[in-house]
């Protein structure tokens, strides 16, 4: 029984600490999936509250691994590990049932998982769980009141600390799609084939044609056969993003930016109403230098026309803005705004507002990069 405890402290605590860690190095990208539970649930009013719960609950977890894991206060941890595990628990059943959202972002964005493959995680982390809890008094505190607590109240400052560090910045480790060194275009796309099925309106025998090689010119035929289906054939890739630019007529630029073939920068302000103001002017001599070196800037937002005309009156912004989706482009930096780098359809560059670097600065740790 005691190599059981000490295997199932050792599971419990890892999964806890790995959980709490990839939540709290983005706390931002937590609060957007808190939102969207408090939007399922009917509580809007929380939304507001969304960032700082997502910092308590993402260090309450990671503390609660390692108290776990150390064996500090056995006791104590096992009923605060017993009523966490009966809550999430009781939580993804109602998800797995009902889908309210469709990804509770258990392990952020570093381990995605259905619904139902979130319940049953914690179905499995149940068992290791009430073994401690049952185990509970017959496990020997080894130290003292102020040790322990102590020890849990320094690592919840230092995470906390952490997780608001990432939050000014960007998280120390990247697990989205647009992250630095992947690449968003695919080389060489080799034609896409598309599949065309007819039926004989008298025999009903079905016939499938690689377009364009179907006889559509012969009108006999053409009488004799009706259109089924369509398949298609991609051979490339699957890109790892679904960004679409689209500019104020409706017309799609996204492969002209994502494939420009010098330096193209993508400031990203998912909602320009509520971006810093002081982000949006700075990148004003950044645009126009990046462009008088024949490099692309563009800015993207979700916003409508009028909020962005107005923003760009206010603060005097030279720069060109198109649309896009907004949950795309919370995906692509966790900044608004925050700035993206791609050279040759690679990302070579993210920054916060808070660190937005000069066009000097970045022509200097990017020498090859761009266009000089």
């Amino acid at each position: 029984m005691r190599v059981l405890h000490f295997i199932s402290r050792i599971f419990v605590g890892v999964v806890f600490i790995f959980s709490g860690f990839v939540k709290g190095i983005d706390p931002l990208g937590t609060a957007y999936r808190l939102e969207d539970y408090f939007i399922a649930f009917g509580t809007e009013w929380m939304i507001p509250l969304a960032l700082v719960l997502s910092i308590m609950l993402s260090t309450m977890e990671f503390v609660l691994g390692v108290v776990v894991l150390l064996n500090l206060k056995p006791g104590v941890n096992a009923w605060l590990l017993l009523g966490v595990m009966s809550f999430f628990t009781i939580l993804t059943l109602n998800d797995a049932i009902n889908n309210p959202v469709p990804d509770c972002g258990c392990f952020g964005d570093a381990i995605v998982l259905t619904n139902w493959q979130t319940f049953y995680k914690n179905v499995i982390l149940m068992i290791p769980t009430l073994i401690l809890f049952v185990w509970r008094k017959k496990t020997k505190d080894n130290y003292g009141a102020f040790t322990s607590y102590g020890t849990a109240a320094l690592f919840a400052a230092l995470f906390a600390g952490l997780s608001v560090y990432c939050y000014r910045h960007l998280p120390v480790i990247d697990f989205m799609d647009w992250k630095v060194g992947n690449k968003m275009v695919n080389e060489n796309p080799l034609p896409v084939k598309y599949y065309l099925t007819f039926r004989n309106v008298v025999t009903g025998k079905t016939q499938e044609y690689l377009s364009p090689d179907y006889p559509y010119n012969d009108s006999v035929w053409m009488t004799q056969w009706e259109f089924v289906d369509q398949r298609i054939d991609d051979p490339n890739v699957s890109l790892a993003h679904d960004l679409q630019i689209i500019d104020r007529e409706g017309n799609d630029y996204t492969a002209d930016f994502l494939e420009n073939p010098a330096c193209q920068f993508f400031l990203i302000t998912w909602d320009v109403e509520k971006a810093n103001e002081k982000g949006l002017m700075r990148m004003n001599d950044f645009a126009a230098a990046a462009e008088a070196h024949g490099n692309g800037f563009i800015a993207l937002t979700s916003s409508l026309d009028p909020q962005i005309d107005g923003v760009s009156v206010k603060l005097g912004l030279s720069y060109d803005f198109f649309h896009a989706d907004d949950i795309t482009l919370k995906t692509m930096v966790r900044a608004n705004p925050g700035l993206i780098a791609l050279s040759n359809g690679v990302v070579i560059g993210k920054w916060h507002f808070n660190d937005f670097p000069d066009y000097s600065a970045f022509r200097t740790k990017f020498p090859e990069a761009c266009k000089p």
